[in-house]
């Protein structure tokens, strides 16, 4: 095997996240993929996967191989699109991974329509509420919440994500509406677990001629899941006063069926970028999915909260 065909079968192992599921994707067994990474490992003088009885997990030096890799895979194909003198056509497996709600929503349609424009790319989307490790775990992108930490990642933004708090008539008209933040905690809540993140502490702000003024408030939280869908059916049922994100509650709170909670404070914004490698730049998918994708969502921006 030639270190190309090497790096392009590293990559599609991180990629399928197993032994079994790369051998299944290859047509191969799973002693045949387990040979060749050993062969592999064994060229490198280097152990590139920790291996368990469940899954893989790269270690420093195999991680080096797969970011770097895909960088030299990538200058290749510019290299031979350079050569030929044609326009790269994106093609093959593009994998996605994105939160529950919003994959749901908002993503998957867009996907929908990327797969129409891009019939030879092969859109794998997996929705989870767990954290993901872009190069760990081996997606070609991520579409995350919140500002980008690391460096050697590149972000592009996909939509504003302002947060409201809004409760249903019926549990305001029962228990009253919160003028401070301070009275939320006397009040029902409904918390949403996502991402390992810090739940049931709310933080608001608000600018006075006195300076910006900030709480931090722990919330009584009578309820909670890791799903926004059952968090959002349990405020309009009545049950407490909810944190979403506006492009999920925009709708109810138009229609009435949804009233905002001290709309004068702001909750901590936590804005939707698309996440990818930065050596992967130069890949036509990526080219593709970012262009698609940062046109898309600029057509669809935040919906507006007009209340009926």
């Amino acid at each position: 095997m030639d270190g190309f065909s090497d790096l392009r079968f590293f990559s599609l192992l991180i990629r399928e996240g197993s032994l079994a599921a790369a051998a299944q994707q290859m047509g191969v067994t799973p002693p045949a993929v387990s040979r060749r990474l050993s062969l592999l490992e064994r060229r490198l003088g280097v152990r590139l996967l920790q291996r368990t009885t469940r899954r893989i997990h790269l270690t420093p030096e195999g991680e080096a191989y797969l970011l770097d890799g895909a960088r030299i895979l990538a200058d290749l194909e510019a290299l031979e699109r350079s050569i030929s003198g044609t326009r790269a056509t994106a093609r093959g497996p593009l994998s996605i991974a994105c939160t529950l709600g919003f994959g749901r929503q908002r993503l998957a349609p867009a996907l929908s329509a990327f797969a129409r424009a891009y019939p030879e790319v092969q859109v794998q989307l997996q929705l989870t509420d767990r954290p993901v490790n872009l190069v760990e775990q081996g997606f070609d992108a991520v579409v995350r919440f919140g500002a980008l930490p690391d460096s050697a990642l590149t972000a592009r933004l996909l939509l504003p994500n302002r947060r409201v708090l809004c409760a249903a008539p019926s549990y305001l008209n029962a228990h009253g509406e919160p003028r401070q933040p301070a009275d939320l905690q006397a009040h029902r809540c409904i918390v949403i677990r996502e991402s390992d993140e810090t739940y049931g502490s709310w933080r608001l702000s608000r600018r006075t001629r006195q300076g910006l003024s900030e709480h931090n408030i722990k919330v009584n939280g009578v309820m909670s899941t890791n799903d926004g869908a059952a968090a959002l059916t349990w405020a309009l049922d009545g049950h407490g006063i909810l944190q979403r994100s506006l492009w999920d509650v925009a709708a109810p709170l138009a229609a009435g069926a949804l009233r905002e909670v001290l709309p004068q404070w702001q909750l901590p914004a936590a804005d939707i970028y698309l996440v990818h490698a930065t050596r992967s730049e130069m890949s036509a998918r990526i080219r593709a999915l970012t262009g698609f994708l940062g046109d898309w969502f600029a057509q669809r921006p935040e919906p507006d909260m007009a209340p009926a």
